[in-house]
């Protein structure tokens, strides 16, 4: 019975130092430019992107944490472009092309060592954030007529990666009558309150993209308020 006793009370102890061996649960959360959250390994989408990642460590008990997250592009994980070291960080993505994510994290207890870098990685598979090019391009007319179709002057649907923008928008004779730095806002055709009149006005965009690209499109924008859905007036 002692023996059996023993047994029992050694198997225990084991268990108990096996049940408090760290370990990592790494997870990726990316917010696009419209505040959309996906949780995922990988993620595609236009600049800028938003990530918060975590190592989620579990069983960390008397051990001593060193977290270690790397940036880097593809063919560079032994050079990483930006590293930081904090259990949880937030990152903007602004530049375009595939970007790779890693924790290396090392738990030490006296001469106890537990490692998850290069090898746990090679097995789990980095964190991608893939940037999409630069892309944006402005209509030629809009109706500001109340239907809500086509009622704002915006860059057009689908524009990628654009990092910087400010649009104006001027009258036949050079006066600026609207401006604006949001993309994904743009003119409703009024001037101080009131509805702009029917014609031809001038816009200025300039803009950069995440892969450097510089925009500055200049074009002619028909505003028409007797557009309605069927015309064959293109946008």
């Amino acid at each position: 019975m002692k023996q059996i006793l023993v047994f029992w009370i050694s198997l225990f102890a084991v268990g108990s130092i096996a049940a408090q061996t760290p370990s990592i649960a790494p997870s990726a959360t990316f917010s696009d430019s419209e505040g959309n959250e996906t949780t995922d390994n990988k993620f595609s989408g236009s600049a800028p992107v938003t990530a918060r990642f975590s190592a989620n460590p579990s069983e960390v008990g008397d051990y001593s944490p060193h977290y270690e997250w790397r940036f880097y592009t593809e063919g560079n994980a032994d050079a990483p472009y930006l590293i930081r070291y904090e259990e949880n960080t937030n990152y903007t993505f602004t530049r375009s092309g595939v970007h790779y994510i890693v924790c290396y994290a090392t738990f030490t207890k006296g001469a106890d060592i537990i490692s998850f870098t290069q090898e746990y990685w090679q097995s789990a598979g980095a964190f991608q954030v893939s940037i999409a090019e630069s892309k944006l391009e402005m209509p030629n007319a809009f109706s500001p007529n109340g239907d809500g179709i086509n009622d704002i002057y915006k860059a057009k649907s689908g524009f990628q990666s654009i990092i910087e923008f400010h649009g104006y928008i001027f009258n036949r004779w050079g006066q600026k009558l609207f401006e604006w730095t949001d993309i994904n806002g743009g003119w409703d055709g009024k001037y101080k309150g009131k509805d702009a009149k029917q014609g031809v006005y001038f816009c200025l965009v300039k803009a950069k993209g995440a892969d450097g690209r510089e925009f500055q499109i200049k074009r002619d924008v028909n505003l028409l308020r007797g557009f309605t859905e069927g015309s064959t007036t293109k946008y």
